[in-house]
């Protein structure tokens, strides 16, 4: 007998292993959200700040980086363009989930702009198939925009009463990004290459760049991507005499 949850599953057209994968990620995302909540009161900000922020900006690593400038007394210009060009980083996703992203009308496209974050980017290129594709990332988009913006709440509520580091909040996002982008280097060997260089690059310097941009400059490993895959040889037609 088919269970009322996966009775929904199917009327929506999800997958249950897709709903799976978003639900865990939309769990990692609440709970950074926690912290994010959590640290921006405690640096003096509004609790209405993170909130309003957290709904209009929905980008985690641009939202710690703008709290944390702030807090060490940068200006809010300064904050804020540090925080557009760590968000940079989401135009190669653009480009690389065209065939989501473009879908629809202005106003579905606006939509999905605003969800495409580092999750729902990762969950969505581990996808094959197109259809499984814009379905999950859809489903982590809307999962995670809802579990985040409820965890920041509950964290602005609670205040400097969380110790965000002593709890480990801080290790749960890059765990999942960990996993999610795992099954996507399975099969190719140019791909762990790319992976592999950006990773060094981005570890390497994050004592000497300032937060957020080592993932920008781990980007140069899709240079090393483009020279390792062999060139797609072209068919000449062959002419009859």
């Amino acid at each position: 007998m088919r269970s009322p949850y996966r009775t929904a599953l199917t009327r929506v057209g999800l997958e249950p292993d897709l709903a799976r994968d978003a639900g865990v990620a939309a769990l990692a995302a609440g709970v950074v959200g926690v912290a994010f909540g959590a640290v921006s009161v405690a640096a003096d900000l509004p609790l209405w700040a993170p909130v309003l922020m957290s709904v209009v900006v929905f980008a985690g690593a641009s939202q710690f980086l703008l709290v944390g400038l702030l807090a060490a007394g940068a200006g809010p210009l300064a904050a804020v363009a540090a925080a557009l060009l760590v968000n940079a980083r989401h135009l190669p996703f653009g480009m690389a989930l065209a065939d989501v992203v473009g879908r629809g009308g202005p106003w579905q496209r606006a939509l999905a702009a605003h969800l495409l974050i580092d999750e729902s980017a990762a969950m969505a290129l581990a996808q094959r198939d197109p259809g499984r594709r814009r379905r999950a990332f859809w489903a982590c988009g809307l999962f995670l925009f809802a579990a985040w913006n409820v965890g920041v709440l509950a964290g602005a509520t609670a205040g400097s009463a969380l110790d965000t580091t002593a709890l480990g909040l801080d290790a749960a996002l890059p765990a999942l990004l960990l996993a999610l982008v795992l099954p996507a280097l399975r099969d190719d060997a140019g791909t762990r290459r790319a992976a592999l260089a950006g990773a060094v690059l981005a570890v390497v310097l994050t004592p000497v760049l300032p937060a957020g941009l080592p993932v920008l400059v781990a980007l140069l490993g899709l240079v090393l991507l483009g020279r390792t895959r062999p060139a797609t040889p072209v068919r000449v037609p062959e002419v009859s005499a």
